[in-house]
């Protein structure tokens, strides 16, 4: 059973079950709606699917594919042919057309440029305490898994970040970043802890 408010699903390709839509316009045809699907104050371009979802006061662009699992919340702009996959939250933000956040991240106040790789565990550390900053993030720029984004920073296009590292200064444009503590192997030291614990 589908609650609909103010929402007029006629142009829809398809939509399943469960699904609440208030205030939601779609736009062009294609769409494809899932199941389980919150959307409040939204827009939906043609091509777009949607399933197992949360989203409100958002736009979302042309041939996007969304969820399952994804939360994208106020003033986010979508742009095309995007990929917002499970457990990604978005706020705040704008991505540029081709962009792909697969899994497990978070992006709050940033500007994404077209066709960045956002891989699994990136999280745009937005607030310090005191107030939220922006991060800016050119195109074309892959960001490992596991990276830290420390706004307010400047990421140049084409700039290849290495898994696991905190970014806390801007780049140029090319730049290959990479910012983590080297590895340190300590011989079955593992064992001279836990007989320590046990003592």
């Amino acid at each position: 059973m589908n609650e609909i408010v103010s929402s007029d699903i006629s142009s829809l390709k398809s939509i399943g079950d469960n699904n609440h839509l208030i205030n939601v316009k779609f736009v062009g045809d294609n769409i494809v709606i899932g199941n389980n699907v919150t959307m409040k104050n939204v827009v939906v371009a043609s091509g777009s699917i949607i399933t197992d979802s949360y989203l409100e006061d958002c736009l979302i662009g042309k041939c996007c594919s969304v969820g399952p699992y994804s939360r994208i919340r106020n003033n986010s702009n979508i742009g095309d042919d995007c990929r917002i996959g499970n457990f990604v939250e978005i706020k705040n933000s704008q991505l540029g057309n081709g962009v792909k956040v697969a899994h497990l991240s978070y992006i709050g106040d940033a500007i994404v440029g077209d066709k960045t790789n956002i891989g699994c565990g990136v999280v745009f550390a937005n607030y310090n305490g005191i107030s939220k900053n922006i991060s800016v993030v050119g195109k074309n720029c892959f960001l490992g898994s596991n990276v830290n984004i420390i706004a307010p920073v400047n990421i140049a296009e084409d700039t290849f970040v290495c898994a696991g590292s905190t970014i806390t200064k801007d780049t140029k444009c090319g730049d290959f970043v990479i910012g983590r503590v080297k590895c340190e192997v300590k011989d079955k030291y593992s064992y001279y802890l836990k007989n320590k614990k046990n003592k």
